[in-house]
């Protein structure tokens, strides 16, 4: 592909309630012409989450638009799609949501190089209501030293 693509759809409110442990990448299994409207930009991670059936992953709540000229063959916009893994990764993600009550949380969502949708996802832990506060205090602070180094 000769222009860089801009696909960059990210979950802003993932990074603010979860403390993020490990990432993975994944791809996902599109049906019809949904990577058509990705590839639009007309898709939404923001209350979607990631859960194991019978040791596959899938993503449920995420949205992804129907395409404009799409015809009868249009796709579900608010259908569970399954993540592609390794299965080493796989397993991984399975054991430690089991044994330390850690969830699974889609961040962003991107057009690889070659032009394949793929789906950043991460390990994390909930935040509490302090730790929110914390975050929002050290945005806040760096900030504020941002203004400050613009105007020297």
């Amino acid at each position: 592909m000769s222009t860089p693509n801009r696909i960059n759809i990210k979950n802003k409110r993932a990074y603010f309630d979860f403390e993020l442990i490990e990432k993975f990448v994944a791809g996902i299994q599109l049906a019809g012409t949904e990577i058509k409207s990705i590839r639009l930009g007309k898709a939404s991670l923001v209350d979607a989450y990631c859960y194991f059936i019978k040791d596959e992953l899938w993503v449920k709540g995420m949205n992804i638009a129907e395409y404009f000229y799409g015809t009868y063959n249009n796709h579900q916009p608010a259908r569970e799609r399954k993540l592609l893994l390794q299965r080493k990764e796989l397993n991984k993600l399975l054991r430690k949501t089991k044994e330390s009550g850690l969830t699974i949380v889609p961040l962003r969502m991107f057009l690889n190089d070659r032009g394949f949708a793929k789906i950043e996802i991460a390990l994390a832990k909930g935040k509490k209501q302090h730790d929110k506060r914390e975050t929002l205090k050290q945005k806040d602070a760096s900030r504020e030293l941002d203004r400050i180094k613009k105007s020297f």
